[in-house]
C-alpha cells in the first residue's frame, strides 16, 4: 500500500505539489488566528466566593458566614474540594472542580446553592461569586498618579481621593469595555463619600438620636413623579424634586422641630467630602497612587487581551486632566513576547543548523533543499493543527519542537534515491531518462519507508504517555506532546508524498555518488572502529551493560523538581507584617520599603498592593503587601552579565535593612501558579488539620523550626492566626435591663457612630456617592470617646424634655485584646499551613529529608494530622502516573518493531537502544548540574523514540543485504558502513536542533534547557551505540545461525 501511495505521489505530481501549497496556504493565514502566550493556563475549574461582613471578627465569620456556605457547596456535581479563608470582615471560599468542567455551569451550580443559603446568613450580608477569571488573569496593571505640583481646576493640589474618583468615573468604564476584560480592580486612593460627622454634645442638647438623622436625610433626598395633567391640549409631566443638589442643602434639612425653632442638621453636625473607610492601598516608588489591575475572561488570549487595554489606556491619556498620569507598570504582552522571542530564536538557529547539516552532508544542493523544505511545511501544517485543536503558541507547546525530528523521514527517503542514482547512471554510464528517474525513486523510496515511518510512529507512540498525565502537568505538557504529534504526522504525510515526488520531479541531471570531505572523514574513521567492535564483540556489549548500570545509579543521584523555574525577569517581593498594623502605619513602612529597594541600579520601578483591593480576589490583612519589582534591561545594568540569583541576594541583604517585616521573593507569575497550585504563594506547603485554633498554631510553631533545619529551606513561615488586636464593646445584660435597653440597641448605636451607615446618595452628574452618617474621626479613634458614646432611652423612659441618653459605658464594658487574625479551612475542616521556598537545592531530597525529620521530631496529637503540597504534590502525582504509563509505551515500541522486523531477536535488538540512549542524557544532565524534572523526563521519552529510529534504520539495511545472499559478516559490515550516513546525519540533525534551545538564556530558556540537554546526551551516546554495539550485539545473536547453517551444509555420513 506504502509503495501505491509513492507511485500515485510521483506520476500525480503536480496535484501533490498543489496540494501541499495549497496546506502551506491555509498555515499562513491561520498563522494570524495562532494564540501566543507565556506558558499555558494552569489554573484548574474554581469559582470564588467573596462576602464582604463589616464588624465580624474571624471567628464569627466563619461560624455565621464561611461555614454555611461551605455546607451548602458540599455535594455539588463535579466538586473536587473546598478551601476558605476567614478574615475580619470578609469571608472567601474557593470551590475547586474537577477538569473538564465548564466553567459557566460550575458558576450557574454555585450560584443557586448560594440562593439557598441566604435565609440562613446573617441580615444584610449577600456573597457573590468572584471574576470569571482564571488564576493568571490578571494580565494588566496601570498606576494613576498626578506630577509633584499639579493643580486641579480649583486651584488645589490633587489628591488620593480625587485620583480615585477620576479612575472610577473616567478609567474604569472604558476598560471594562474592552473584549476579553471580565473585570477592572482598584486598590488605593480613597473613595468619595459624603459625610454627615454628628456632634454628640449637640445631639443630647436637641434630643436627636442618630436614626432621628438618618430618616431626616432619607425623607429630604428624593425626586418624586405625581403622573401628569392635561393642559391646553398637552401633556405635563408633574415632578417634586428633592434631591440635595450640593452640600447646602443638605444642610438645610429639618431634623426636629422643637415647636419653637426648626433643628437643622447643620446644627447638629458637620458635612462635607470625605473619605470612605478603606481595606487597601497602593504606592509606587515610595508615594502613595491609585493601581488598577485588568482581569482577563476565561478562556481568552492574554496577549490578545492586554495589547487591547494598552490601546484603549493609550486612547484614554490624552483626555485625563493636565498633570494626571496613567502608566502601565505591569504588561503581561512583555513577558509574552520575550518568551516567544526565546522560542522563535532556538526554532529559527534549530532551523539553520540543521539546513546546513544537509547541505553537508548530502553534497547535493537540490537534494537538500528538498529535505529542508520539509521543515517549513510541517511548521505549517503544525500550525493550522494548533489552532483547529486551540493550542496556543506558548513556550511549552513549541518548545519541544526539534526540527532535526521533523525531517528524519524525508532525510532518510532522499539519501537513499540520490545513492541509487548515482549508482544507477554510474552503471549505465549516462544520465537517466524521465521514466527511469521516476521508477527509480519509488523503489529507493519504497526501499526505506517501512522502517522510516515505523521510526516516525515510534516517535509518536512515545509522546503518548504525557496525554495520560492529568490535572495542572497534564496541562502544562499535553501542549507540547499534541504539537510534537501534530508535527511528526505531517512530517510523515511529507515524507511519503511530497518528498518522492519533489525528488523524481527535481533531482535531475548527473549525480555522483561522491561523498561530502566530511562523510568520508567519518567512514576512515568508522571503519577501524567497527572491525574492532566486531572482533571484541562480547566486550563492547559487556561495556554497553555496565554504562547502563551506572547511568542508573547516577539517575538517582540526580535529585527531581516539577519544572524549572520560569524567570519572568520581574521580581515580587511579599511583606508580612504584625498581625494588626494599620493600613496607615503598613503605608509609611511601604514607603520606607519602597525608597531602599529604588536605590537598587537594577530597579526601574517598585510597586505594591497592600491589603484588599475593592473587589476580594485577593483577601488579605494590611499588614500585608505584595510588592512588584520590575526591572531596567539588562543593557541598562552596571553589570549586565550579573546573574539573577545575585541579585535576589543583594535584595534579600536590602530588604532586610528595614525592620518591622519578613520578605518572601518570588516572581509575579510564579507566585499566582503556586497559589493556585496549592492555595499557598511557595514551593512547600505543610498543612496540619485539626479543631483546636491555639493547639494549631503551637504545632505550626514547631513544624517552622523542623523545617527550617533542613538545608535548602529558605523564607519559611506559617500563617498568623493569632494576634489582631480587637476593640470589644461587650454589653452588660443586667445594667441593659435596667434602662428598658436592648442588645441591638447597642450594636446599632456603635455600628452607625464608628462604623458608618448609608443614608443615601448624593449626585454630581453622572457620578454618584454615598452619604455616609458616622462620627467625626477624633471621637471614633479615641477609647474614653466612644465609653461616651449616647445611647438614646426608650421613649417610656423620657421626661419632659424628650430624648433621655445614657452613656456607652453605663451598659457596656469597652476592651481591646488580641484576638484570631484568620480562620483557614479545607474541605470543611481547620488547617493552618507552614510554607517554604527551596533555594538551592532540588524539590525531591529537600521533602524526602523533611518527611524523615517531621517523623521524628514533630508529634501530632490525636486527631490531628499534617499533608505535604505545593508544587511537590505535582511532581509525585506526575511520577507515578508515568510509572505506569512510560513502560506501556516501551511494550508498545516493542510491539511496533515486533511487527517490522517479524522476529523478537531483531526487535530486541533494536529495543536496546533505548536503555542506552537514556546513559547519555543522564550523563548530560549530570554534567550541567540539572535536576530530574517533567522537563528532562519529557526529554527522555522523545530520546527512547529517536534512538530506536536510528536502530531501525541500520538492522532494516542488514537485513535487506542478507536477505540478498550476502553472508552474514559482509551483510553487517557492509551494511553499517552504508547506512552511515543516514544514521550521522539523523543523529545530528536531531541534535543540533536541539542545541539553541540548550544554550540559550532568553527569557523561557529555564524551562526548555533540561529537555534539550537530555536529547543531545542521549542521542550522542544513541549514536555511538548504533554505530559499535548494535552491530556486535547482531553478530553475536545471528552468529548461531550461522554456525547451524554451515552444519546443515555438511555432507550426511552414509549409514
Amino acid at each position: 500500500m506504502l509503495e501505491r501511495i509513492i507511485e500515485f505521489s510521483i506520476r500525480q505530481r503536480w496535484l501533490v505539489l498543489a496540494v501541499v501549497l495549497g496546506l502551506a496556504g491555509l498555515g499562513i493565514w491561520n498563522f494570524n488566528r495562532l494564540p501566543i502566550d507565556a506558558v499555558p493556563d494552569i489554573t484548574n475549574v474554581q469559582v470564588q466566593i467573596n462576602t464582604e461582613a463589616p464588624g465580624f471578627s474571624p471567628l464569627e465569620t466563619e461560624q455565621r458566614i464561611t461555614f454555611p456556605v461551605e455546607s451548602a457547596i458540599s455535594g455539588l456535581p463535579s466538586l473536587d474540594y473546598t478551601r476558605s479563608v476567614s478574615r475580619y470582615g470578609l469571608s472567601q471560599v474557593t470551590v475547586v472542580f474537577d477538569d473538564g468542567t465548564d466553567i459557566y455551569r460550575a458558576r450557574q451550580l454555585v450560584t443557586e446553592r448560594i440562593q439557598s443559603v441566604q435565609g440562613v446568613l446573617p441580615q444584610g450580608i449577600t456573597p457573590e461569586p468572584g471574576p470569571i477569571s482564571t488564576g493568571l488573569g490578571e494580565i494588566y496593571m496601570y498606576i494613576l498618579a498626578a506630577e509633584p505640583g499639579a493643580l486641579k481646576e480649583d486651584g488645589s493640589l490633587w489628591n488620593a481621593m480625587d485620583l480615585r474618583t477620576l479612575n472610577d468615573w473616567v478609567v474604569l468604564p472604558q476598560l471594562r469595555t474592552v473584549e476579553g476584560v471580565t473585570e477592572v480592580n482598584t486598590i488605593g486612593g480613597f473613595k468619595k463619600e459624603i459625610h454627615i460627622l454628628p456632634d454628640p454634645a449637640a445631639m443630647a442638647g436637641f434630643g436627636v438620636s442618630l436614626d432621628d438623622i438618618i430618616s431626616a436625610v432619607e425623607r429630604n433626598n428624593a425626586n418624586t413623579g405625581a403622573g401628569y395633567i392635561e393642559r391646553n391640549g398637552e401633556q405635563n409631566l408633574i415632578r417634586v424634586p428633592g434631591q440635595a443638589e450640593n452640600l447646602e442643602d443638605l444642610r438645610a434639612i429639618t431634623v426636629k422641630d422643637t415647636g419653637v425653632v426648626s433643628v437643622r442638621l447643620s446644627d447638629l453636625a458637620d458635612i462635607r467630602e470625605g473619605e470612605e473607610l478603606r481595606t487597601g492601598a497602593a504606592t509606587q516608588n515610595g508615594a502613595e497612587v491609585v493601581l488598577g489591575t485588568a482581569f482577563m475572561l476565561i478562556g481568552e488570549n492574554s496577549r490578545t487581551v492586554s495589547v487591547a487595554v494598552d490601546e484603549k489606556v493609550n486612547i484614554i491619556r490624552p483626555g485625563l486632566p493636565d498633570g494626571v498620569t496613567i502608566t502601565p507598570v505591569y504588561n503581561r504582552t512583555n513577558l509574552v513576547d520575550a518568551t516567544i522571542k526565546t522560542v522563535e530564536k532556538n526554532l529559527a538557529e534549530g532551523a539553520l543548523l540543521v539546513i546546513v547539516v544537509l547541505f553537508l552532508l548530502l553534497g547535493n544542493f537540490r537534494a537538500a533543499l528538498i529535505t529542508a523544505a520539509v521543515i517549513p511545511l510541517a511548521m505549517l501544517m503544525t500550525i493550522t493543527g494548533m489552532v483547529e485543536n486551540k493550542v496556543s503558541g506558548n513556550l511549552m507547546s513549541l518548545g519541544a519542537l526539534d526540527f532535526g525530528l521533523i525531517v528524519d523521514g524525508a532525510v532518510i527517503i532522499v539519501e537513499n534515491c540520490l545513492r541509487r542514482f548515482g549508482e544507477a547512471q554510474h552503471r549505465l554510464g549516462r544520465l537517466l531518462t524521465q521514466e527511469e528517474r521516476f521508477s527509480l525513486s519509488a523503489a529507493a523510496s519504497s526501499e526505506v519507508i517501512k522502517p522510516s515511518i515505523f521510526g516516525v510512529i515510534i516517535i509518536t507512540v512515545v509522546y503518548l504517555p504525557i496525554f495520560a498525565l492529568t490535572g495542572i502537568e497534564g496541562k502544562m505538557f499535553h501542549p507540547m506532546a499534541l504539537t510534537v504529534v501534530i508535527a511528526l504526522t505531517s512530517a510523515l504525510l511529507l515524507s511519503l508524498t511530497f518528498v518522492p515526488a519533489a525528488v523524481a520531479l527535481l533531482v535531475r541531471g548527473k549525480v555522483t555518488e561522491k561523498e561530502s570531505w566530511i562523510m568520508r572523514g567519518a567512514k576512515l574513521a568508522y571503519r577501524p572502529a567497527l572491525r574492532f567492535a566486531l572482533r571484541s564483540r562480547f566486550g563492547i556489549v559487556i561495556a554497553a551493560l555496565v554504562l547502563v548500570g551506572f547511568a542508573g545509579w547516577g539517575a538517582t543521584k540526580l535529585g527531581s523538581e516539577f519544572i524549572p523555574n520560569l524567570d519572568e525577569g520581574d521580581i515580587a517581593l511579599h511583606a508580612l507584617r504584625i498581625p494588626g498594623t494599620s493600613l496607615t502605619q503598613a503605608i509609611d513602612m511601604q514607603e520606607m520599603l519602597e525608597r531602599r529597594i529604588k536605590d537598587i541600579p537594577e530597579v526601574e520601578r517598585v510597586f505594591a498592593k497592600i491589603g484588599t483591593p475593592e473587589i476580594a480576589t485577593d483577601p488579605v490583612p494590611p499588614s500585608v503587601a505584595d510588592t512588584f519589582i520590575i526591572l531596567n534591561p539588562r543593557k541598562d545594568w552596571p553589570d549586565p552579565r550579573k546573574p539573577k540569583s545575585q541579585l535576589v541576594a543583594e535584595l534579600q541583604a536590602a530588604v532586610e535593612e528595614i525592620p518591622g517585616s519578613k520578605y518572601e521573593i518570588t516572581q509575579p507569575i510564579e507566585m499566582r501558579f503556586n497559589e493556585l497550585i496549592s492555595g499557598v504563594r511557595a514551593d512547600v506547603a505543610i498543612k496540619i488539620y485539626g479543631d483546636d485554633l491555639d493547639t494549631l498554631a503551637e504545632l505550626a510553631e514547631i513544624v517552622e523550626g523542623v523545617v527550617s533545619s533542613v538545608p535548602g529551606a529558605a523564607d519559611v513561615q506559617y500563617e498568623q492566626v493569632t494576634g489582631l488586636p480587637i476593640l470589644s464593646i461587650h454589653p452588660d445584660r443586667d445594667a441593659l435591663a435596667r434602662y428598658g435597653l436592648d442588645i441591638g440597641d447597642v450594636q446599632r448605636v456603635a455600628g452607625i457612630a464608628l462604623g458608618g451607615e448609608v443614608a443615601g446618595r448624593y449626585f454630581e452628574g453622572d457620578r454618584r456617592f454615598d452619604i455616609v452618617v458616622r462620627f467625626p474621626e477624633y471621637l471614633r479613634a479615641d477609647v474614653s470617646a466612644i465609653e461616651r458614646l449616647p445611647l438614646p432611652l426608650p421613649e417610656s423612659r423620657g421626661g419632659e424634655a424628650g430624648l433621655m441618653f445614657v452613656p456607652l459605658s453605663e451598659v457596656a464594658r469597652v476592651e481591646i485584646a488580641p484576638g484570631p487574625n484568620q480562620v483557614s479551612r479545607e474541605n470543611g475542616k481547620r488547617k493552618l499551613t507552614v510554607t517554604a521556598n527551596v533555594r538551592d537545592r532540588d524539590l525531591g531530597s529537600f521533602i524526602s529529608e523533611l518527611q524523615l525529620r517531621m517523623a521524628t521530631d514533630a508529634e501530632l496529637p490525636a486527631g490531628y494530622w499534617v499533608e505535604y503540597g505545593g508544587t511537590w504534590e505535582q511532581l509525585v502525582s506526575a511520577s507515578q502516573r508515568l510509572t505506569i504509563v512510560v513502560p506501556i509505551a516501551l511494550l508498545t515500541i516493542f510491539g511496533l518493531l515486533l511487527m517490522l522486523f517479524g522476529s523478537i531477536r531483531d526487535a530486541g535488538i533494536v529495543f536496546t537502544g533505548v536503555p542506552l540512549a537514556l546513559t547519555g542524557g543522564v550523563a548530560a544532565l549530570a554534567l550541567r548540574d540539572l535536576p530530574l524534572s517533567i522537563s528532562a523526563g519529557v526529554g527522555f521519552i522523545a530520546l527512547s523514540g529517536i534512538a530506536v529510529l536510528n536502530g531501525i534504520v541500520m538492522l532494516s539495511f542488514i537485513k535487506q543485504r542478507r536477505e540478498a545472499g550476502e553472508s552474514l559478516d559482509d551483510a553487517i559490515f557492509e551494511g553499517a558502513l552504508q547506512r552511515l550516513r543516514p544514521v550521522l546525519m539523523t543523529a545530528l540533525v536531531a541534535s543540533l536542533g536541539f542545541v539553541p534551545m540548550a544554550l540559550n538564556v532568553g527569557l523561557g530558556s529555564e524551562v526548555q534547557r533540561p529537555l534539550a540537554t537530555v536529547v543531545i546526551g542521549g542521542i550522542i551516546s544513541a549514536t555511538l551505540l548504533t554505530l559499535l554495539v548494535l552491530p556486535a550485539l547482531y553478530r553475536i545473536v545471528h552468529g548461531g545461525e550461522r554456525r547451524m547453517a554451515v552444519l546443515s551444509d555438511l555432507p550426511v555420513p552414509a549409514a
